[in-house]
């Protein structure tokens, strides 16, 4: 049936002008005020103004609402506020106060404790589901959203007693979860038409994102002397050489769920996020390590076909912290950006590093378990008595004692002259 759907809405086939799609029972429960408005958005939303047969995220006649992979609430519609999530003016800014289960419990159906129980059994499995299929690239588009769309019973009592029955479907994204309640008796294929089309809905989504303040871990990494490397290579080629390391680097990042940033130039940003089943610091530290190897293999490829002597390193910048997390859109495109000071320090440590070194702040340090700090190697060199260079394990430095800050090229490093940083050797 949903190829059915494709196809017709591809050859432009029109629905029947009477077609409509039911309204889900607890609308019908609602005031009257309420009512109407749902009955009104039931029959209108469905169908654009040509009379397509296209759903839109925007004209969703179901409760729905998005969820990061914490359960936290990052989008939702007018249904799932009224019917669902309690009622609300507005979600916090932070998201350790979106959790979804306490919206739930300050809503109709969340006074039950059965039906609070059956909620939380539901989101508990949404969270199980997350499947490396729809973290990562590789596979064809048509097979992820095959596989990222499920279908789940619910049971919930109503206030008056009744038991009332929703069939529930659930799109699997990198960015989230996104969760619709529907009637269990109706034909939701339109429903599924929209689903399927996972590139629109993920953008229309993330387009109504409001701005969030959030923990998150920040890669910067540049390549060195890209100046130079740029001047001895032909255009093509030279082109040829970032678009293959951004495509090698892109499964890496992605299997630490990582998420791609601004940047500007040929440099990488991801960003890490808390996830309810890895430390995200501890991911940005493993993926950083992986990127530096899978960079060895770039170089030697690139030495062995130009003939050459260069090495091609990606120099890195690990830092965290608490900040703003938003989007900037166009009709086609959505990039995710961080603003404040937790990207800058680590735009500014990428600056330090060298020959393909990477450089953390204490306070990530800080933040591994006791288990996660035992596998890394960290330090910093410094001078013994005879002035030789020497390593000093598990030690930090204020950036002022590396670098020179009167040097015109460490300038811009000022900011950061007090920030206690380490270099990351390893990770077992």
């Amino acid at each position: 049936m949903a190829d059915i759907f494709r196809h017709m809405s591809r050859e432009g086939f029109e629905a029947s002008p009477t077609q409509t799609t039911a309204t889900p029972r607890f609308e019908r429960e609602r005031d009257s005020r309420s009512a109407d408005s749902a009955v009104s958005r039931a029959t209108a939303a469905p169908m654009a103004e040509t009379g397509s047969l296209r759903l839109t995220i925007d004209k969703l006649p179901y409760p729905a609402y998005m969820l990061n992979y914490n359960l936290e609430l990052a989008w939702y519609n007018e249904e799932a506020r009224v019917s669902l999530l309690g009622d609300f003016d507005r979600l916090p800014a932070d998201t350790k106060e979106r959790y979804v289960l306490d919206f739930f419990s300050r809503g109709v159906y969340g006074k039950s404790v059965e039906n609070f129980e059956a909620f939380r059994q539901l989101h508990k499995q949404l969270g199980r589901e997350r499947s490396p299929d729809t973290m990562n690239v590789g596979s064809r588009e048509s097979d992820k959203a095959a596989r990222s769309i499920t279908e789940w019973p619910l049971c919930l009592r109503s206030p008056d007693g009744e038991n009332e029955h929703y069939r529930v479907y659930t799109s699997y994204f990198r960015e989230g979860i996104l969760v619709v309640f529907t009637d269990d008796v109706d034909s939701h294929q339109g429903l599924l038409g929209l689903l399927e089309r996972r590139d629109d809905v993920i953008r229309n989504l993330l387009k109504k994102r409001l701005p969030v303040l959030t923990d998150v871990a920040v890669i910067v990494a540049d390549l060195q002397n890209s100046v130079r490397i740029c001047s001895e290579l032909p255009p093509e080629e030279y082109f040829e050489l970032i678009n293959q390391i951004w495509a090698t680097m892109e499964p890496i990042f992605r299997s630490y769920y990582g998420t791609h940033g601004k940047h500007v130039g040929d440099g990488l940003v991801y960003y890490f996020f808390p996830q309810p089943d890895s430390n995200y610091i501890y991911n940005a530290l493993r993926c950083a390590n992986q990127i530096r190897e899978a960079m060895r293999k770039i170089s030697k490829e690139w030495q062995l076909r130009k003939n050459w002597v260069n090495d091609l390193y990606l120099n890195t910048g690990i830092n965290e912290g608490q900040e703003w997390l938003g989007i900037f859109h166009i009709e086609t495109k959505v990039e995710f950006t961080v603003l404040g000071d937790t990207i800058n320090h680590a735009a500014r440590l990428s600056d330090i590093a060298r020959h393909g070194s990477m450089w953390a702040t204490k306070n990530l340090m800080a933040k591994l378990t006791p288990e996660e700090r035992k596998t890394v190697r960290f330090g910093v060199k410094r001078q013994n008595r005879e002035e030789h260079e020497v390593f000093v394990h598990a030690s930090y430095s204020r950036v002022s004692e590396l670098v020179d800050l009167n040097s015109p090229r460490h300038e811009k490093l000022r900011d950061i002259a007090a920030l206690a940083v380490t270099e990351i050797v390893e990770i077992a």
